[in-house]
């Protein structure tokens, strides 16, 4: 076992960051654990070895000072490390180049960032088909783009964004089918404030849209009713009144937090009516139900970047307060300019919330056939029979169709789940529950667990 620290963070994006280089400024002995191999998280993959802002943008570009800040800085950073398990005395078991170890921590922040909504239509698991996320994920690592006939399908910031950038990579997409169905003048009108507050993304998200129509992209507005279809492999995709040849399909309907790891240590959770989904209860610092353990970034909430590094700052230091580094004053002042600059970060949100706000046909695919579990191949039907035949959530559901025992855990299909098996009951979603993962929490062999 590794020796004690005060603080063990999980995730090297902007809230990991924030908080490690926030914590070791307050004198705090700090470990900073990351699956990937370079620091950044999702927003900055790969920001080291960025191309510039031609391609990516000025919002990508910035995070290169903080991978600077984080290298130069002297913290025990160990990126290419998964954590597959953390128990609630603060000891986290890690695994890195097949040896397994661990590390024993006064204060543990989950800074695990967010995943992409699941957007499961009929011929989702065709090649070719992939969310928009893992597409920018190739062209942030590897300067890929999509080959041949690219089609962006779904709503949300994320959308435009990436369209924005396979333009200024050279490679447009053919076509983007919006879903959005709520109008943004009405929507506007009912978060004028928060519009006034949050004016750079609105501003920015724009420019991104007139760039990509400037490129001579096709959009559809109101697309309903997706399918991709093919024999082998994507050919074309349709909806209601249309079809196009492709042999790329993104999909893509916003965000939700990733808490895999926060459900798994049995942390209290609520129901997220705007955004709907769940995340862990919080106070202000992101201290959660856990004595030991607080959540910072878009796992605490979806609000972007800016968001994630104030909630970041803000858990190193409240770590800095617990763990005697700070009184109380000390503090609530340092914490009183990222509280302002999380508030302003989040003011566009509600706006975003309501203008992208699912439609049922996401939550509830309505082609019966559609598979919902792809690590099962479990279709939207049989979901449905098991709740007629008594499962009464996600969890019951996995002794029916073993649905959510694959090496997601249920990551990807428990949202669909939980909605097909609320549905069919008649009853909210909330009520309904979710998958509890169970550690390890990403797959690992005996012979790694036994090299620790």
């Amino acid at each position: 076992m590794s020796g004690m620290v005060d603080v063990v963070i999980v995730g090297a994006g902007p809230a990991g960051i924030a908080a490690a280089l926030e914590a070791s400024a307050q004198g705090l002995s700090v470990t900073l654990i990351d699956e990937q191999p370079a620091p950044g998280g999702q927003i900055w993959r790969g920001v080291e070895q960025a191309q510039g802002a031609g391609t990516l943008g000025q919002d990508y570009v910035a995070g290169a000072d903080r991978a600077r800040a984080l290298r130069a800085s002297g913290i025990d950073y160990r990126p290419a490390t998964t954590l597959w398990h953390l128990d609630e005395a603060g000891v986290a078991s890690v695994l890195s180049s097949g040896h397994s170890d661990q590390i024993e921590a006064r204060r543990v922040i989950l800074a695990t960032g967010a995943m992409e909504r699941p957007v499961p239509i009929p011929g989702w698991t065709l090649p070719g088909v992939m969310t928009a996320g893992a597409a920018q994920i190739l062209l942030k690592t590897a300067a890929a783009v999509p080959q041949g006939p690219v089609v962006l399908a779904g709503q949300g910031p994320l959308l435009w964004l990436i369209a924005q950038q396979l333009v200024a990579a050279g490679a447009p997409p053919t076509l983007i089918l919006e879903t959005r169905r709520a109008s943004p003048v009405a929507t506007a009108l009912g978060h004028l404030s928060g519009l006034w507050r949050g004016r750079e993304w609105v501003a920015k998200g724009l420019t991104m849209m007139r760039a990509v129509q400037s490129a001579g992209v096709r959009v559809v507005t109101g697309a309903s009713g997706l399918r991709a279809e093919g024999k082998d492999r994507l050919e074309r995709v349709t909806w209601s009144g249309g079809a196009q040849h492709a042999a790329t399909l993104l999909l893509h309907e916003g965000v939700i937090p990733n808490v895999q790891v926060s459900l798994a240590l049995g942390l209290a959770h609520e129901w997220d009516t705007a955004q709907l989904c769940w995340r862990p209860r919080l106070d202000a610092f992101g201290a959660t139900s856990e004595t030991r353990i607080a959540i910072a970034g878009d796992g605490a909430g979806i609000g972007g970047w800016q968001a994630a590094e104030a909630r970041g700052r803000l858990a190193a230091l409240d770590a800095a307060h617990r763990l005697g580094r700070l009184d109380a004053a000390q503090c609530d002042a340092l914490a009183a300019p990222w509280q302002a600059e999380l508030g302003r970060a989040l003011a566009i949100r509600p706006f975003l919330d309501a203008l992208y706000r699912p439609a049922k046909e996401v939550l509830l695919p309505p082609d019966a056939e559609t598979i919902v579990c792809r690590c099962e191949e479990v279709s939207a039907r049989r979901v449905r029979e098991a709740a007629r035949l008594g499962a009464t959530g996600p969890n019951q559901a996995k002794a029916y169709l073993r649905c959510g025992m694959g090496p997601c855990q249920g990551r990807l299909c428990g949202p669909t789940v939980a909605a097909l098996i609320a549905d069919e009951r008649g009853v909210p979603v909330q009520t309904v529950g979710t998958y509890r993962p169970r550690a390890p929490y990403k797959p690992i062999t005996v012979a790694e667990l036994a090299d620790g």
